[in-house]
């Protein structure tokens, strides 16, 4: 491996920041797929932060590598990492002396040990050929494989009926934030990260760009409580998402989801949307057959690794 510098920061300067948005730009166009999630870039932007831990990799001065490592982790009790390489420093070892310092953070060592218990995990953001044999060096697992679906909308949506004594109404900021947070938990209770969704959470979000309370339907009772929701999001002319269906486990069996994902691919059309992803774990077959049913179709993959 070239001359290169490792620094862990617990917060980011202004330029430091500059300086692995812009790396990050670079990767995503080299590989076609983003190299960090959401979250990673929420909690970049918004910086100060107690629940997150920045690798910066340097060489001669230039940012050569960063990784992420999320210090709450997930619902497993699991810590969680990202990363990414600049293009022009690949198989150099950047991307195995990022790994190794992310798990030397969190005390696992390396190569993994067969039956240790799992502390951290690892995204691959796409799967490419590059992580596959960084894990496969490092003794890592894949233990985990989230799909990307999508449709083409050729035709505008039609609606699904709406169980009795429930209707749709958008989410109100300020008002809404700690039902859609309690039903999210229960919905989604086992879930790595979405379960583990806070107000805080939600409330960062609405701060970003693409949040719209018009795209966030709410299904609801007579007495407007909440039973279940359809998170839309526009990710540029054209492209949207169904960004979260959750519906509480006592409003569930009665076709309530269904009707919110279609309700949420109608407002999406009117917004003119024409093609849609959403993600999906690949092993949870009930949802992908309905997906499935639905039109959408594997497009790529996330898988995460583990230590």
């Amino acid at each position: 491996m070239a001359d290169v510098h490792l620094s862990w920061f617990d917060d980011l300067t202004a330029e430091q920041e500059r300086n692995v948005l812009v790396l990050l730009a670079e990767a995503e166009e080299a590989d076609g797929v983003a190299p960090v999630g959401e979250q990673v870039l929420v909690r970049l932007r918004r910086g100060n932060s107690d629940d997150s831990a920045h690798l910066l990799a340097e060489e001669a001065g230039r940012l050569v590598g960063y990784a992420h490592l999320d210090l709450v982790g997930d619902s497993g009790g699991r810590k969680v990492s990202e990363l990414a390489v600049r293009p022009s420093a690949r198989r150099h070892g950047v991307g195995t002396a990022l790994v190794t310092s992310v798990a030397d953070r969190v005390g696992v060592p390396l190569p993994a040990t067969e039956g240790a218990p799992e502390r951290l995990r690892v995204w691959a953001h796409g799967d490419h050929a590059g992580a596959v044999g960084l894990a496969r060096t490092l003794g890592m697992a894949k233990v985990r494989e989230l799909w990307q679906m999508r449709l083409v909308l050729a035709d505008e949506p039609t609606g699904a009926a709406l169980p009795d004594g429930v209707r749709l109404r958008s989410f109100v900021p300020d008002q809404d934030e700690a039902a859609v947070v309690l039903v999210n938990h229960r919905a989604f209770s086992w879930h790595p990260e979405q379960g583990a969704m806070t107000e805080e959470d939600v409330r960062g979000k609405e701060q970003e760009e693409w949040f719209d309370p018009k795209g966030f339907l709410l299904a609801v009772d007579d007495a407007d409580a909440l039973l279940g929701f359809h998170w839309t999001k526009v990710h540029s002319p054209g492209v949207g998402e169904v960004y979260v269906v959750g519906v509480d486990p006592d409003a569930q069996g009665g076709g309530l989801g269904r009707a919110l994902t279609m309700a949420g691919l109608r407002r999406l059309w009117d917004v003119g949307v024409r093609e849609v992803l959403l993600y999906v774990e690949a092993d949870n077959a009930p949802a992908v057959h309905v997906y499935t049913r639905l039109g959408f179709a594997r497009h790529a993959a996330d898988v995460q690794y583990a230590l």
